[in-house]
């Protein structure tokens, strides 16, 4: 199948596929990225937002500081160890992928969730009870949905793109398009 000239016919992109060196440096930089974000940005809720001072910032955005011993949206409260134990996995799991050749979505798309993931774990190690038992530090308050962290925010782009890749990636071998 022809590229064809460019003029008037539509043009079809593919993602190009990075060397599995290039892919896992574009994968490490943002999860060392939204590690430290994460990380710097909670130790100042902790040191700005205590004994219930808030900041209003625009609209519904507001800075309050919250404590999570569960998961996601506050559930699986008291399951610290399991799910501190299911992030271990998680990461290993996805730095698995990291040997293989991705395109840069893939590749930054593992990188947040990656560098979400042990942000809040590092949480759950540092925290109070004892090893994993340690509530994560939760301080963006849209007021019409749960309190959140970088961290937080950084899994659900992550997901976001990575699902956005892979479906781009079968559609492009499913519809007869790979190249």
């Amino acid at each position: 199948m022809g590229h064809g000239t460019g003029r008037g016919e539509g043009r079809r992109y593919r993602a190009v596929s990075l060397p599995g060196r290039v892919g896992r440096r574009r994968a490490l930089l943002a999860a060392t990225a939204v590690l430290v974000v994460d990380q710097v940005t909670k130790q100042w809720a902790l040191g700005r937002l205590d004994r219930g001072r808030m900041i209003d910032l625009v609209w519904t955005l507001r800075l309050r500081l919250t404590f999570n011993e569960g998961m996601a949206f506050g559930a699986g409260q008291g399951l610290g160890v399991v799910i501190g134990l299911l992030a271990i996995g998680i990461i290993v799991v996805l730095a698995r992928q990291l040997g293989r050749d991705l395109d840069a979505a893939h590749a930054v798309a593992l990188g947040l969730i990656i560098g979400g993931a042990a942000g809040n774990l590092i949480d759950r190690l540092v925290r109070d009870e004892g090893l994993l038992r340690g509530a994560v530090v939760d301080f963006i308050d849209l007021q019409w949905f749960p309190v959140f962290n970088v961290a937080d925010a950084a899994i659900n782009i992550g997901a976001v793109l990575l699902i956005l890749a892979v479906l781009r990636e079968s559609r492009r071998t499913d519809g007869g398009v790979a190249e």
